[in-house]
């Protein structure tokens, strides 16, 4: 009978389909297609990665951050300082753990400093956050070591691609096992009723911290993935507001309510980011607050939420021709 559960044929296709795409992505640079499109591809799996790690957080817990920025940064920092042009001190990958291990670090004292606050206070903070290490590190490179941006260890298109799927994957891999955790429990009761949570014995900071923090790890890898294919990075780059807000539409447009709604908002805004970027460049930021107003008013649910309202559709008109046919072979007999 267990067997039956956990195979069922429904999660049986589900996991081939996973396997297959997962197939098809990591042989893609096999096919020898234009860099363009690795490169897009490569985008597409950095905004998921943030779109996922935001929603981990934000969505069962109900806390808004604007810090994605923040741990982007710290992680693209992170990886010039290890790998620098013309000196590397350790291997990519383990460069990019790094990334996402300071992130960590940093998300976990902050989150024990901040994450009492509650509300609209905690989001400005996590915006002001952003803002205090953008300056933080103007004031290191100019004052300090006096240069400003850094030259970053140019790796192939082909590497950063791979290493980026790696932390997509574990990305995705943590988020799903989180929810079906007793963290991930504790983060969807504190989601519902902070205060009663916390009087049946969950300890509602610590489980913030933690779950920040893991979020945390994953958008800074992100930025250390993506660091050797920028060349140069700057404060301004690195911690560019852009990392913040894109995910939060992302995960909205998307849908919270489910693993998948981010993936697919990740991956529409990050192809759509790319086009209008390329083709409308003084207009794709007024494009996307347009469609994140209309999103909140008219799909508050998100894509993953029009599906249950597309299945209950789909279930009356198929309701009706059935009436329809047993009507007219009613009237025949």
């Amino acid at each position: 009978m267990a067997t039956t559960k956990l195979f069922t044929p429904r999660k049986l296709v589900a996991g081939g389909l996973l396997l297959l795409i997962l197939g098809i992505l990591a042989t893609f640079p096999l096919y020898g297609l234009p860099t363009y499109y690795n490169l897009l591809l490569g985008t597409i799996f950095m905004f998921t990665i943030l779109a996922v790690s935001w929603a981990m957080f934000s969505g069962p817990t109900g806390y808004m951050s604007l810090a994605p920025a923040a741990f982007f940064g710290v992680g693209v920092y992170t990886l010039a300082l290890l790998c620098s042009q013309g000196r590397q001190l350790v291997p990519l990958p383990v460069a990019v753990i790094a990334g996402g291990l300071v992130s960590f670090v940093i998300a976990f004292i902050v989150g024990m400093i901040t994450l009492r606050l509650k509300g609209i206070y905690f989001t400005i903070f996590t915006f002001g956050l952003v803002l205090l290490l953008r300056e933080f590190v103007v004031y290191w490179e100019l004052h300090i070591i006096g240069t400003r941006g850094q030259y970053v260890y140019s790796a192939s298109n082909q590497t950063t691609y791979y290493i980026m799927l790696g932390v997509l994957v574990a990305t995705l891999l943590t988020a799903y096992f989180i929810k079906r955790s007793r963290l991930g429990l504790a983060m969807e009761s504190i989601g519902g009723n902070e205060a009663a949570a916390a009087h049946m014995g969950v300890n509602t900071t610590m489980v913030k911290v933690l779950s920040f923090a893991i979020s945390a790890f994953f958008m800074g890898a992100a930025g250390a993935a993506l660091a050797p294919r920028l060349i140069y990075v700057d404060p301004g780059i690195a911690f560019n507001l852009l990392y913040s807000f894109m995910p939060i539409l992302m995960a909205v447009f998307g849908g919270m309510g489910t693993l998948y709604g981010p993936v697919i908002g990740g991956v529409l805004f990050a192809y759509l980011e790319r086009t209008l970027r390329l083709q409308w460049s003084s207009y794709f930021m007024l494009g996307f607050g347009i469609i994140l107003i209309a999103v909140v008013l008219f799909l508050p649910g998100g894509v993953v939420g029009l599906i249950p309202k597309l299945q209950n559709i789909l279930r009356r008109v198929v309701s009706r021709l059935r009436k329809g046919d047993q009507a007219e072979q009613h009237a025949n007999t």
